[in-house]
């Protein structure tokens, strides 16, 4: 559970993982390297500089009280001030304690309260808080308070916090390097994933300039020549399509002239019905086999296209309704997936009295379901219904034409735009076919 918990947080991306890889371990290091120097070195020098104060206070205090004089007072200034860098004061009325710029000071103070208390063994008011370049102490001694005055360098050592800013400037500049390097060794991936996402969908991206390190640039001149090769053999394959058809089509053409020269009898019909059986089989063939890659994609609505695909099932006698909810509104090739949708709608009424197509925007996806009230299939089936020339006929007797290529080429439709189709119960009894397609595709 934890695992999974800490992968759920982590980054999805390469370009934040591999940030997180460089800069992760620097910024601990940076902090380990920050918290030994000021456990070790910056609070032990502060803690020895306070002994050092104190004890030069408690030397200055002893020297007055030897001889509590005006005199010795005066002698005793001069000789805290320099070379002690002492600044000394006798209150004789005033209280111990007075009001502190502000209510606490620093965690660091109480390493020189601690050695004065030491060093002197009575009471004492200590306050850093106020803005300046010295620390002020008031202590109790023989005629009055003596107010004492030191300078910040002699009771803190001053090198602790300009270390850590240098430590955390460091850890800033690390960063900003990394993710400016990081930025311009993953945006030629990005480059790359999203032109093999377009050539996927279809599209055309184009070539682009080699960047990044050489793995990078090595995977895309592998995509530049598999593009290559894959449009070569596109283009190939629509040459010999153009060359099949016109073949079989002219004799095709050729026997529906004769067959309306003959005389009419019930073999002429059947001969009749069985060329018309070919030339449908051998355009679902070609449909099939040309894919959708001649088609460029472009904006469109498909609200549209779904009432025609319906008019035109209605017009043949299915009994076909629709709505519509939403923009349907995406970038598609229009006439694959009007082909598609077309087969799914001839599918569901050869196979069920009554469609029903629903088409509605679902955030950034268009879903298009047909539902029939037919027999449906078996769950354990719905994959297999989407494997070319497969029949499914013990299942849903009702089809008697077609030779198994709807749904092979509904889906291949749909996953060439970045979607897919599913099949899934109707509510009607029968079979749903949802198609959905990315708006952005």
């Amino acid at each position: 559970m934890a695992r999974r918990r800490l992968r759920d947080i982590l980054p999805k991306g390469l370009y934040w993982r591999t940030l997180l890889i460089i800069a992760a371990p620097a910024a601990i290091l940076q902090l380990i390297i920050t918290l030994v120097f000021l456990n070790d070195h910056w609070e032990a020098t502060s803690k020895r500089m306070s002994q050092a104060v104190a004890a030069d206070v408690a030397l200055v205090i002893q020297l007055y009280e030897r001889d509590p004089t005006a005199a010795r007072f005066e002698y005793v200034r001069a000789l805290a001030l320099q070379p002690l860098r002492l600044e000394i004061a006798i209150d004789p009325t005033g209280a111990l304690e007075q009001e502190r710029c502000r209510a606490y000071g620093p965690a660091i103070d109480r390493y020189l309260t601690t050695a004065l208390e030491l060093e002197l063994r009575r009471e004492l008011w200590y306050d850093s808080t106020c803005p300046g370049t010295q620390v002020k102490m008031r202590i109790p001694i023989e005629g009055g308070i003596l107010n004492v005055k030191a300078f910040r360098d002699r009771v803190q050592a001053r090198s602790g916090p300009l270390f850590v800013l240098w430590i955390f400037g460091a850890t800033a500049l690390l960063v900003i390097v990394s993710i400016i390097f990081i930025r311009n060794q993953v945006r030629p991936i990005e480059k790359l994933a999203s032109a093999m996402a377009q050539f996927g969908r279809g599209e055309d991206p184009g070539l682009f300039g080699l960047r990044g390190a050489r793995e990078v640039r090595a995977a895309t001149l592998a995509f530049f020549d598999m593009r290559q090769r894959i449009k070569r053999h596109v283009d190939q394959r629509g040459q010999l399509l153009a060359g099949v058809s016109h073949d079989l089509r002219t004799p095709l053409t050729r026997l529906k002239l004769q067959f309306a020269l003959m005389p009419p009898s019930a073999d002429l019909d059947a001969a009749k019905q069985d060329l018309a059986d070919m030339e449908a089989t051998l355009d679902e063939y070609l449909a099939f086999a040309q894919g959708q890659w001649s088609e460029a994609p472009e904006a469109v609505d498909l609200g549209p296209v779904v009432i025609e695909v319906v008019a035109a099932a209605v017009r043949v006698g299915a009994d076909v309704t629709v709505t519509r909810e939403g923009d349907l509104s995406a970038s598609v090739r229009a006439g694959a997936v009007k082909r598609a949708l077309g087969n799914l709608v001839d599918n569901a009424a050869s196979h069920g009295d009554k469609v029903r197509v629903a088409a509605a925007r679902r955030g950034e996806t268009i879903t298009i379901d047909v539902d029939d009230d037919g027999p449906g299939i078996s769950p354990a089936l719905y994959e297999d219904a989407f494997r070319p020339f497969s029949r499914l006929d013990e299942t849903r007797t009702k089809n008697t034409k077609g030779v198994g290529l709807g749904l092979a080429i509904a889906r291949d439709v749909a996953r060439s735009h970045g979607g897919d189709v599913v099949l899934s119960k109707s509510a009607l009894g029968g079979l749903r076919a949802t198609l959905r397609l990315p708006v952005g595709a």
